[in-house]
């Protein structure tokens, strides 16, 4: 399973009931956290959560609300006595960006492993437990989207482990993915189960992509910045999307759930705007700060 927790829900700047977007990913343990704005911090302590699984950073892009906590976040890390490395990841410029945030967090007790994504298409990478996949999002700026996959070995068939003589004390390794004495574990295993989706997406414009690697997905984060439909052309300008936007997208992309998020600082109760949201795509949801899912595997 899959327990995600959406920090904030703000965007360009906090408000004193919302801090700024960031969306904290928990599996097995580890946890990967997607951007950083001011007061993600806060957020994750609010939130009730743990700092010291967090294993990977993915940014966005580098704009300030996405990237102010970092200073803060990477100190809070030291302060927890923290000595595993963190990975941080990011479009091009993301060196330049850490280096000017360790200005003021020049002393650090742990790692900090940097990956520069030249993301034109996809790329696709394992942090924290996830098989992520970046690519581009249209920002007006080199700006990225994720999306995340835990995947599902197929079933244990213990009559085909007995079938190739294979030792019962293998039996565990095998079902967890591992080769051992010389048995695989499709040798023991069925097809290959549906595993856990989710997509990050927010600062661009509605994308087909984002629908095509959303597709099927159990969770969509797209962004809300504007609710009222007179703002569109705002939005366009801005290379942002309207809550409308990002519902159609779901609904195209037959995604399972719709978060919205990433509201303007203009759009101050977006959940005035849920029934129109809902009648596009019904399993939407007007998120606010701290909202949490579970997400599981299908029986």
């Amino acid at each position: 399973m899959i327990d995600v927790c959406l920090l904030g829900t703000g965007g360009m700047m906090p408000l004193p009931d919302r801090f700024l977007t960031s969306l904290y990913v928990r599996t097995d343990g580890q946890v990967l956290l997607i951007d950083c704005g001011e007061g993600t911090q806060t957020a994750i302590r609010t939130a009730g959560l743990r700092f010291k699984p967090i294993r990977a950073l993915l940014l966005t892009h580098f704009h300030a609300d996405h990237v102010s906590g970092l200073p803060g976040l990477l100190l809070t890390l030291g302060n927890e006595d923290r000595a595993e490395p963190l990975d941080i990841y990011g479009p091009a410029g993301l060196k330049r960006v850490v280096a000017a945030a360790r200005v003021i967090v020049p002393e650090l007790p742990y790692e900090l492993n940097c990956h520069e994504l030249e993301a034109e298409e996809e790329i696709t990478f394992e942090a924290a437990g996830l098989t992520v996949t970046a690519f581009p999002a249209d920002h007006g700026m080199p700006c990225l989207s994720y999306a995340l996959e835990r995947s599902r070995p197929g079933k244990f068939d213990p009559e085909r482990a007995k079938a190739r003589g294979v030792p019962l004390g293998l039996w565990s390794r095998l079902q967890k993915g591992e080769s051992a004495e010389g048995f695989r574990p499709e040798d023991v295993l069925g097809p290959d189960r549906r595993g856990i989706r989710l997509l990050y997406s927010t600062d661009t414009l509605p994308l087909e992509r984002v629908k095509a690697l959303g597709f099927d997905a159990d969770l969509m984060v797209l962004e809300g910045m504007f609710g009222d439909p007179a703002k569109a052309e705002r939005a366009q300008f801005t290379h942002h999307s309207t809550m409308q936007q990002s519902a159609l997208l779901a609904r195209d992309a037959h995604a399972r759930r719709l978060w919205l998020t990433h509201y303007s600082p203009a759009n101050p109760h977006p959940e005035e705007y849920e029934e129109e949201i809902k009648a596009l795509f019904p399993n939407a949801v007007i998120c606010r700060d701290g909202q949490k899912l579970t997400l599981e595997f299908e029986d």
